[in-house]
């Protein structure tokens, strides 16, 4: 497998994967495979782990109709463990199962960001650094490793990308373009030794991304600091849904309006605005007295359908027209996320797409 360190810490060594053709296309471009890391860690969900994993058995159900489904479980007895699951949940699509140890189940955030060559069709993983969202929740170690490997175990070349980066904190169009926050991107719990200006070459270089559209704050509870996936993200080229507050009282409502005015501001190099969508809040949820991230921007673009997160609220069903009116060739189908959010997440932060050549 060719191993290629496109650049060292220095952001102007040549040739990067930019230079050589490679871009992240956008979510929404087909899919070879949807990658997940199987929920086991009973710290993330004390007293959900059970009705989480049959939860994502049936999310499998919906996707291996659509595209293969690759599941990363800690050894033979825990793949074992997981296609019992499977199968009382009528899983009969494809399925490969990957021995990638993992600390978490969090595979947008520490998996490898693949990108492509259009010309050449050909595959490649960017590797990033993984801290645990600034050292929060040790040990990481089993989790930082699970890039390279998935790399690794597609035989596809390798990107080193030197810097820490989530895959929740950015969000590309696939022609240019990426969303990201400051509050995530230039936190001194990432990357310390890097401006922002070194961190946007960083992007141009291994992304293929020519604008950078930063957002300021996240959302209240959120304990990645901000990562972009809960709050906007492009459903087209020149379009974004973004999540907004209707509660000025709601700590969420001035960083949500001040997202908004920055997206309205945006012009793309030809000088035309974003058209953008805005998605209701959930009400606001707590789980043991503390406020969680819900939100419906944290929906997963697969093959023929998009996977919305739904709390039971009364708010659900206007999300999920909004996002049918965003996707008219997708079904998009609203899962139950409240046993899942207890872990500070939701269905993209528990996915991650192999593109199709």
């Amino acid at each position: 497998m060719p191993h290629l360190p496109a650049a060292s810490w220095t952001p102007t060594v040549e040739p990067t994967p930019a230079a050589r053709g490679f871009r992240m296309p956008p979510e929404w471009a087909p899919h070879r495979a949807t990658w997940l890391s199987w929920p086991h860690n009973r710290e993330t969900w004390p007293d959900e782990l059970e009705q989480v994993e049959r939860t994502i058995a049936q999310v499998v159900r919906l996707l291996s109709r659509r595209e293969a489904v690759y599941i990363n479980v800690n050894d033979a007895a825990h793949e074992q463990h997981v296609r019992r699951l499977l199968d009382e949940a009528g899983v009969c699509g494809p399925v490969r199962f990957f021995h990638i140890p993992t600390d978490d189940a969090w595979i947008r955030d520490y998996g490898a960001l693949f990108v492509v060559h259009p010309q050449q069709r050909t595959l490649a993983a960017t590797v990033w650094g993984f801290n645990s969202w600034g050292g929060k929740y040790p040990p990481w170690d089993r989790d930082a490793r699970v890039a390279r490997r998935m790399a690794e175990a597609l035989n596809v070349p390798i990107f080193e990308g030197a810097m820490i980066l989530e895959g929740g904190s950015i969000d590309t169009n696939g022609a240019g373009v990426l969303l990201t926050t400051e509050q995530c991107l230039l936190n001194p719990n990432r990357n310390p030794h890097l401006n922002r200006s070194a961190i946007e070459q960083r992007l141009q270089d291994f992304l293929g991304i020519r604008q950078i559209l930063w957002l300021g704050q996240g959302l209240a509870g959120d304990d990645t600091d901000g990562h972009v996936d809960d709050l906007t993200r492009f459903v087209a080229e020149d379009v974004v849904v973004t999540v907004v507050e209707t509660n000025p009282q709601d700590p969420n409502y001035d960083p949500l309006q001040d997202n908004l005015e920055r997206l309205r501001a945006f012009r793309f190099s030809d000088g035309r605005p974003l058209q953008i969508v805005e998605l209701p809040m959930p009400a606001p949820l707590e789980i043991a007295g503390e406020r969680v991230p819900a939100t419906y921007a944290n929906f997963y673009i697969a093959n023929e359908l998009v996977l919305m997160p739904a709390y039971g609220d009364v708010h659900d069903e206007k999300a999920q027209q909004l996002l049918q009116q965003c996707f008219p060739d997708r079904t998009v189908v609203p899962i139950d996320c409240r046993a899942i959010i207890r872990g500070l997440g939701a269905l993209h932060c528990l996915t991650q797409q192999v593109p199709a050549l």
